[in-house]
């Protein structure tokens, strides 16, 4: 039997009615779209002097761009683990890496505004990873669904975008702090920054808009390529910030892999406990939810409209998180990017392989991401966040019952820079509406449970109990 073959039998493609080159060329276009995480994580994750709660991840003696191509090197090699799993044991074209939103959380909440160590941060994400594993070994998916209030389930995704549009207006220039309205308007005309990211982001979103494989990582680069020119050859200088502060480059990751066990020692209970919840919370039901709008792309969903042996890939996002926690990265989370390879054929998981495949081969660019400046990163950050918006639709907003509680969820996020917050105010809201209402029947047992949780936690929290912790 030969190699053709045996790949075809193994991830049975002539039953999907596909082809191995069809395959292929899936996995090629997802992992277009989605290579920018390559850049945009570490960048986010990495400690950024002078930008306001950015704190992140700071290694004694080390310069930003290495720690960035670290976490790059990070961010590669949790992506490619998680999605070869995906394809060997789930047999799906479903491409996963560090997500956005919870590297965000990560760095500019739990770091960044309230102190605690990354290493602690980290042991969170495993943390969350082996829960993820055991719950969905023990098929306890079903319950965990019913558990959490329908509107505070499709709100997170939108306040998730609002969260990531205002780090990325901030990094870019385009909002700044004021002391009269908290944020204003920068000074777009005269700050170099500033005027190169508006143009930079409205070339991504052109690019986005026209559907062209790789619009963010194209945006990105063009920017960043402006900005040297602008510096190199223009009348700018390396001052003005429109180049890379640091370009040194590390592919040595042991001050990284590891680092969750001593943040294992400086855990305080009932904070550790919120933050590895969100983390379980956003990955969860991102990933379920990215698991059944892909699927149903694909027209893999069955008569019922759920993914058949959906456990089989919330395994291997379980896996792949505990594995980039282990390693040093934030939350690994299924993409819905993986959607662009689907629409081209994509439906075994060898589409999933080559996105593997292609993620190893991206070492080669690490360097990159060191080189690449913050303002012009962060582009992904705004285009991402207005794209997750469109979660919006999904929320009956002419049920007051639904209308408010998914309102606190999103507006609570951005306005206080933190997912956990803004999941905390729908979770107690909804409860509390539906018994006023007259709707209590609609109120599990559950429900109250974590309302009431989280009302003792706010209580704590804003009482002074726990100053300088989540």
């Amino acid at each position: 039997m030969g190699l053709s073959e045996t790949v075809n039998d193994y991830f049975d493609i002539q039953e999907h009615g596909s082809s191995i080159r069809t395959e292929i060329l899936a996995g090629v276009t997802t992992f277009l779209t989605m290579s920018y995480i390559v850049i945009v994580n570490p960048s986010v994750l990495t400690d950024q002097p002078g930008i306001p709660g950015a704190d992140g991840i700071a290694i004694s003696g080390m310069a930003p761009g290495e720690i960035q191509s670290m976490l790059a090197v990070v961010t590669i090699i949790a992506a490619a683990t998680a999605t070869f799993i995906m394809a060997i044991y789930a047999n799906r074209p479903f491409a996963q890496a560090p997500g956005l939103g919870l590297n965000a959380f990560f760095a500019f909440t739990v770091v960044g505004a309230l102190g605690i160590p990354w290493q602690t941060a980290l042991a969170a994400v495993v943390v969350e990873g082996i829960i993820f594993i055991l719950l969905t070994a023990i098929g306890a998916r079903e319950y965990i669904i019913r558990v959490f209030p329908e509107p505070v389930k499709f709100a997170v995704g939108t306040g998730i975008g609002l969260f990531l549009t205002i780090i990325g207006l901030q990094a870019m220039g385009i909002v700044v702090d004021d002391s009269a309205t908290l944020i204003t308007l920068g000074s777009v005309a005269s700050d170099p920054v500033a005027f190169l990211s508006v143009l930079g982001l409205f070339v991504t979103l052109a690019l986005y808009a026209r559907g062209i494989p790789g619009s963010i990582i194209i945006g990105i680069v063009l920017t960043t390529l402006s900005g040297w020119a602008l510096t190199t050859f223009g009348p700018f200088t390396p001052d003005a910030g429109l180049v890379a502060g640091s370009t040194a480059v590390s592919y040595d990751i042991t001050p990284l892999a590891g680092a969750f066990i001593s943040g294992l020692g400086s855990v305080e209970a009932f904070s550790f406990a919120l933050i590895v919840f969100t983390f379980f919370f956003v990955d969860f039901f991102d990933t379920a939810g990215t698991l059944v709008g892909v699927g149903q792309a694909g027209n893999f969903l069955d008569e019922t409209g759920n993914l058949p042996d959906i456990d089989r890939p919330l395994m291997a996002d379980a896996v792949g998180t505990t594995v980039g926690g282990m390693l040093g990265t934030s939350t690994v989370t299924t993409y819905i990017e993986s959607a662009s390879g689907v629409e081209e054929g994509g439906s075994t998981g060898l589409t999933a392989l080559t996105i593997s495949v292609l993620f190893v081969g991206s070492l080669l660019l690490v360097p990159l991401a060191a080189a690449i400046p913050l303002y012009a990163s962060h582009i992904a950050l705004v285009v991402i966040g207005i794209v997750m918006l469109q979660n919006v639709i999904d929320i009956e907003w002419d049920d007051i019952t639904h209308t408010i509680p998914a309102g606190m969820t999103i507006l609570v996020m951005p306005f206080t820079y933190s997912i956990a917050y803004g999941i905390a105010a729908g979770i107690v809201s909804y409860p509390i509406v539906k018994l006023a209402a007259g709707e209590v029947s609609d109120v599990r047992v559950g429900h109250w449970a974590l309302a009431a949780a989280f009302v003792v936690y706010f209580f704590v929290r804003t009482s002074g109990v726990l100053t300088g912790q989540i």
